[in-house]
């Protein structure tokens, strides 16, 4: 099964680790560094068109990607809950 994450991308549910609401999490310095350091590495794809509102970790063959989505962490959940993923 797969998560759609919003802008015609999917990841296989088994890859994702967490879905994060941007605004509760950057609030921590620990949060910003974790992304700071993703980007650096060139492990974020910003798939937002606006601002983003959520974060999905995923690693998929021992690879860290953190995808940038325009969707509420909210609304990923329902989606999870769909597909069963808990």
């Amino acid at each position: 099964m797969y998560l759609h994450i919003g802008q015609n991308v999917v990841v296989p549910k088994e890859s994702v680790l967490g879905v994060f609401d941007i605004d509760n999490t950057t609030s921590s310095h620990i949060t910003r560094k974790y992304l700071n350091e993703c980007e650096k590495n060139g492990e974020v794809i910003n798939i937002a068109d606006d601002i983003p509102r959520s974060f999905v970790l995923c690693i998929e063959n021992g690879k860290r990607t953190v995808y940038l989505s325009q969707l509420s962490s909210a609304t990923l959940l329902k989606r999870s809950e769909s597909l069963g993923i808990e």
